[in-house]
């Protein structure tokens, strides 16, 4: 029998792999074009890949916490009259005779055990068997793997201890390796820091959107930080528009959703409120990982406000083809100067990380010191 196999298409930004989550169908399943196949993880998503075709299912490549390469087989068609819907990726015929393999009972096990995508990635990462979860509903959700994690924790323990097993990392954590690996081979990184008085603040003033607010006055200042270095054919392309990356943290790794045309949010007395609905809708998709891929790339420039934790200054990784990053550090207090006389002052820290073959160290600092000099100011 001859058979059409399709290939993973690639999700966005050219990423090179993308973890399979969950599979929809079985081998000789009948199904229809757009109809949903697979979900895979890639850089920051969980993806629902649709058939690109209607047809009988023959074979189905990689199982549930595999790696598999763009480009790479992932299902088999039997071949015969294509259906005119829309195609996802590649299909190719496959001239070798191909017999639909027989299912594995390790493989009809799994089948038979409902979970969400969430509870069966977070069973992989901590070891824990699905048939062994007692879900409290009809499927098993995350907090069940999570229970049940929690009352092994000792065999569990005991387990690594003896073998002293390593755990290979997936998802959003792979991706940031690779992501931050290929930055430090691509960039040259250079950091300045300075501390801003923010003592004229009104103290129920919520610092982010000031950040926020500070940053664009910086590349008012120094437009080339808003720009894309093209590192290849040496080319820095400033960008008109602000698409502000902002670091999230969550339990699955860290998130940088972007915040498109940040500068609408300024220049208005509904600003802040807007900016805040706005970061809200963000960190709520990240947090139950609903955004859509298109959401968690094209930053110009990014934003961390990692002080919020801990930290005063920091040396940030640049990704490119990014030019800086502006980071916050924690809020203290310190006695100052003013007109002779002794004060309580509150010290913003900064720091900014750039790629110094793109921008200068004074251009840097320029963008810096408008920065602050906006943070500064009581509105």
């Amino acid at each position: 029998m001859r058979s059409l196999t399709f290939h993973l298409p690639d999700l966005g930004e050219g990423l090179p792999e993308a973890e399979v989550v969950e599979w929809h169908v079985s081998v000789g399943d009948e199904v229809h074009s757009g109809q949903p196949l697979v979900s895979v993880e890639t850089d920051k998503a969980v993806v629902d890949i649709p058939s690109p075709r209607t047809a009988r299912i023959v074979a189905l490549h990689g199982s549930p916490g595999d790696i598999v390469a763009v480009g790479a087989a992932l299902v088999e068609f039997e071949r015969g009259e294509s259906d005119k819907g829309a195609v996802v990726g590649r299909l190719a015929e496959t001239p070798a005779e191909v017999s639909a393999p027989e299912p594995t009972p390790s493989a009809l096990d799994r089948t038979r055990i409902r979970a969400t995508p969430k509870a069966r990635r977070r069973a992989r990462e901590l070891g824990v068997a699905l048939e062994h979860v007692s879900p409290t509903g009809d499927i098993v959700q995350l907090e069940d793997v999570e229970l049940a994690a929690a009352e092994s924790t000792v065999s569990t323990a005991g387990h690594h201890a003896r073998d002293g097993a390593g755990v290979g990392l997936k998802g959003v954590r792979r991706a940031m390796a690779t992501r931050m690996a290929d930055a430090h081979v691509r960039v040259v990184p250079a950091c300045v820091t300075e501390e801003a008085d923010v003592s004229a603040w009104n103290t129920a003033q919520k610092p982010l959107p000031r950040l926020v607010r500070a940053l664009i006055r910086g590349i008012q200042q120094e437009p080339l930080l808003n720009a894309r270095f093209d590192d290849r054919a040496l080319t820095l392309v400033p960008q008109d528009d602000i698409h502000l990356g902002i670091a999230m943290e969550t339990k699955d790794g860290l998130f940088v959703p972007v915040l498109r045309n940040a500068a609408q949010f300024c220049g208005n007395e509904s600003g802040d409120d807007e900016l805040m609905s706005a970061l809200e809708v963000l960190q709520t998709g990240v947090t139950n990982r609903s955004l859509p891929p298109e959401d968690l790339r094209g930053q110009t420039i990014t934003l961390s406000n990692f002080g919020a934790v801990a930290g005063l200054h920091a040396q940030m990784v640049v990704v490119p083809p990014q030019v800086a990053i502006l980071g916050a550090g924690r809020l203290f207090s310190r006695l100052t100067m003013h007109q002779g006389l002794p004060g309580t002052g509150r010290i913003l820290p900064l720091s900014l990380t750039f790629d110094h073959r793109a921008i200068t160290g004074v251009e840097a600092c320029r963008f810096l010191a408008a920065a602050i000099e906006d943070l500064q100011s009581p509105h």
